[in-house]
């Protein structure tokens, strides 16, 4: 027992004083150091910024969806509509194709919690999917239009550019309700063509996207 309390008091003394010498050229060397080899998958394709651009009925994103990337993800951040009670929403088109109307099959599941918390509930709601549809599909409802609401999330749209399955994608989206609601959206579904999709399309139901910002990014194959 002797002997191992002798052996932890004299161990690593030469360690320890290698610390008290370690020079600041080599702290700082530390403190930057990069790991090689960890990247973000994310690149950027496109910025649409409605202050810059002006309140629009829609964002018509006609170029930079192809078959560089597998997956495509659209940033939306304070998306904010002229007038309360609207619906935030999209559709695509197939390449080669006109008018924003490809058929989906989808479903719309949400919480929502009011600010006096006198309500609060998680469903499924039928009223904001489509079964084979063409019309927008519904990603935010009743989004508040007040100077301090607004929307923000992600949709993923997966494969664009195969020409053997149907499109998925999954929305995830959180907004001020305009009666004081906290909504957290959860949308998913296909695009029922085995075409390739090369455009897609933002909107309010009936009203000007006021402000926000929309981001395109292409996630790496690899």
């Amino acid at each position: 027992m002797a002997n191992a309390i002798e052996k932890l008091n004299t161990i690593a003394i030469t360690d320890i004083e290698k610390v008290n010498t370690l020079t600041d050229d080599n702290i700082e060397k530390l403190n930057t150091l990069e790991f090689t080899g960890v990247t973000d998958a994310h690149t950027l394709i496109s910025t649409h910024d409605i202050a810059s651009l002006g309140a629009s009925a829609s964002i018509d994103i006609t170029s930079g969806i192809d078959s560089t990337y597998d997956v495509y993800e659209f940033h939306f951040t304070n998306i904010h509509p002229e007038t309360g009670g609207e619906y935030f929403q999209f559709q695509v088109n197939a390449a080669g194709g006109s008018g924003f109307n490809e058929t989906m099959t989808t479903t719309y599941f949400r919480a929502v919690h009011n600010e006096s918390d006198s309500s609060a509930t998680v469903l499924y709601d039928s009223g904001h999917d489509q079964a084979e549809g063409t019309a927008y599909q519904r990603i935010a409802t009743w989004v508040g239009a007040d100077n301090d609401e607004h929307m923000s999330g992600v949709l993923t749209l997966y494969a664009p550019s195969s020409t053997t399955y149907v499109k998925h994608f999954t929305a995830r989206m959180v907004y001020n309700q305009h009666s004081d609601y906290a909504f957290d959206g959860y949308i998913a579904g296909y695009i029922n063509t085995t075409s390739a999709i090369d455009e897609i399309s933002f909107m309010f139901s009936t009203d000007n996207i006021d402000a926000g910002v929309i981001k395109m990014y292409g996630l790496a194959t690899s």
